[in-house]
């Protein structure tokens, strides 16, 4: 009994903690040169947008800024949303 309440322990908490360790690991990615760091700023608004309307409303500095971190951080596998996260928090 207890290893079966463990496992669902250890299981929740791995999926509480999905969401936050790959934002992280996206805003460390995303964060790395001076012309990022401009067309990041530039999108923060949009990333707002973005966020606050569950993916509906995407602006077009949020939509350059994703093409060129996809473009330029190929190890980067992360959604819109968490890239526009790591953006906001820029």
């Amino acid at each position: 009994m207890f290893t079966v309440c463990w496992a669902s322990l250890s299981q929740a908490l791995d999926l509480t903690t999905q969401g936050p360790v790959v934002t992280a690991y996206a805003t460390s990615q995303v964060t790395s040169a001076p012309f990022d760091h401009k067309l990041l700023l530039a999108a923060q608004d949009d990333a707002a947008t973005f966020i606050a309307s569950d993916g509906q409303l995407r602006g077009g500095r949020l939509e350059s800024a994703l093409n060129y971190l996809r473009r330029h951080q190929a190890k980067l596998h992360a959604s819109d949303l968490e890239l526009a996260q790591a953006i906001l928090v820029q």
